[in-house]
C-alpha cells in the first residue's frame, strides 16, 4: 500500500473565502488519502511550516515576501491561491480571476444604471493591488472615470484616517458605485458613509469583491458582494499539487476562475432613475415580487396607463415591466435556493408559480440552468 501524501495548508481561515478553500482541499485530501497539516504556526503566529515535519507538498496563499521565501526553501512543491505576489512564478498558482471579478461588478453596478465609479482599496496586506487596477481599467474602457482609493496619506489599512475618506467620497460625483477589494474595506466603508451622514446605497452604492457571511450579514447596511468559486479554487489547487507531487513541471500560466455571481443586499439596492414615479413603481415591485405579482397589478396601484408604463421602461430601462418583474422574480428565486432550505415545490409557491415543474421550466428558459443545479453550485 503507497504511504500517504502529507500536505502542509498554509491558507488563513478567519473568513469565509479561507474556510471554504480549505474545505475543498479537505474534501480532495480525503477522497486521495492525503494527511493534512492545516494552518501551522510558529512562535510569532505565523503561518509557517513546522521544522521537524516531513512532508510531501504545500498549499498555500502568499501575502508576504517572509512567507514566499519560507516556502521557497522547503524545497516542496507548491501551489498559490491567492497571487499576491506575482512574481512568484516558481510555483504552481490557482486564483479568482480578476478581470472576470471587475466585469461581474461593473454588469451589476450598470445593471442599477449607476455611471459614476470608484474602488476602494486601502492597503491592509488581504489582496493584490491588481485587484482595485482591474476594475479602474475596465471602467475606463467603457468609458467612464474611476477613482481610487488605495495609497491616499500615510496611514493605510485598519488605521486609515476616515477624514481622509470623506474627503475623497465629497470629491467624487453621486449617486457613486464604489468597488470594495473585499468585505474588510467594504465594512470599513459602510461604517464611515453612516459615521458622517452619508446615505447607503442612495448616495454611495457599495459592493465587496468577495463574500464574507459574517461581514457582509451583520453590517448596517447588509453589503452586496460577489461569491466566489472557492469550491473550484481549492479543488483545482489539490488537483495541481498532486500534478507537481508526482514530478510534473509548473506551468507557465496561472489557472484563473471566474467568480459565480454577485449576492445582491441592502448596499447596491439602489437604481440611478430621476422619474419619481417609475422609481416608486420599481419600489413597489421588488417589495411584493414574493407574491404572484403582474403589470395588472402594478396597474391597480400606480395612476398610470399600461401605454405611458410601457413607454418609460422601454426608455429608461430597456426593458418591459413584464420583463422587469420576470427578472426580479428569477432572482428572488435564485435567493432562495442559495440561501435557504426550502424544497424547489415551497420555492415554487412562495415566488408566485403554479408548480415545482412550472418553476423549473421557467428558470431553465430564462438562465440556462436548473434550480437543483444553482442549488448544487451554492452548497459547493
Amino acid at each position: 500500500m503507497n504511504k500517504p501524501l502529507r500536505v502542509a495548508v498554509l491558507i488563513e481561515t478567519d473568513d469565509s473565502w479561507g474556510r471554504s478553500v480549505v474545505a475543498a482541499i479537505a474534501a480532495y485530501a480525503q477522497q486521495h488519502h492525503w494527511r493534512l497539516l492545516i494552518a501551522p504556526r510558529d512562535d510569532q503566529h505565523r503561518l509557517r511550516l513546522p521544522r521537524k515535519w516531513q512532508g510531501d507538498g504545500v498549499l498555500v496563499s502568499l501575502r508576504d515576501r517572509s512567507m514566499v521565501n519560507h516556502v521557497q526553501r522547503s524545497g516542496l512543491p507548491a501551489v498559490d491561491v491567492s497571487i499576491m505576489m506575482p512574481k512568484s512564478t516558481w510555483l504552481g498558482r490557482v486564483a479568482t480571476d480578476d478581470a472576470a471579478r471587475a466585469s461581474i461588478a461593473f454588469e451589476h453596478f450598470r445593471s442599477k444604471r449607476l455611471e459614476n465609479f470608484a474602488c476602494y482599496a486601502p492597503a491592509i496586506g488581504r489582496y493584490p493591488v491588481a485587484r482595485a487596477n482591474a476594475f479602474r481599467d475596465l471602467v475606463t474602457t467603457a468609458g467612464f472615470a474611476c477613482d481610487v482609493f488605495a495609497q491616499r496619506g500615510e496611514t493605510q489599512g485598519w488605521e486609515v484616517d476616515h477624514d481622509h475618506v470623506v474627503e475623497w467620497l465629497a470629491e467624487l460625483p453621486r449617486p457613486l458605485a464604489v468597488f470594495a477589494a473585499d468585505p474588510y474595506p467594504a465594512r470599513q466603508l459602510a461604517e464611515i458613509c453612516d459615521l458622517n451622514g452619508i446615505a447607503v446605497p442612495d448616495d454611495v452604492a457599495i459592493l465587496s469583491g468577495d463574500n464574507d457571511d459574517l461581514l457582509c450579514s451583520v453590517s448596517s447596511p447588509h453589503l452586496s458582494s460577489i461569491q466566489l468559486a472557492c469550491n473550484r479554487i481549492g479543488t483545482e489547487a489539490a488537483k495541481l499539487l498532486t500534478t507537481l507531487m508526482s514530478g510534473g513541471e509548473v506551468p507557465d500560466q496561472p489557472l484563473l476562475i471566474p467568480p459565480l455571481h454577485v449576492n445582491a443586499r441592502q448596499s447596491t439596492d439602489v437604481l440611478a432613475i430621476e422619474d419619481p414615479e417609475i422609481v416608486g413603481i420599481l419600489r413597489y415591485m421588488a417589495d411584493n415580487i414574493q407574491h404572484a405579482l403582474s403589470v395588472a397589478d402594478v396597474l391597480k396601484k400606480f395612476p398610470i396607463s399600461r401605454r405611458s408604463l410601457e413607454q418609460k421602461f422601454r426608455q429608461l430601462l430597456n426593458r418591459s415591466p413584464a420583463e422587469q418583474i420576470r427578472q426580479l422574480r428569477m432572482a428572488h428565486v435564485c435567493h432562495l435556493l442559495r440561501e435557504t432550505d426550502l424544497t424547489i415545490t415551497e420555492i415554487a409557491f412562495r415566488t408566485g408559480f403554479k408548480s415545482s415543474s412550472s418553476l423549473t421550466q421557467q428558470v431553465t428558459r430564462h438562465l440556462q440552468t436548473s434550480p437543483s443545479a444553482i442549488r448544487a453550485e451554492s452548497r459547493q
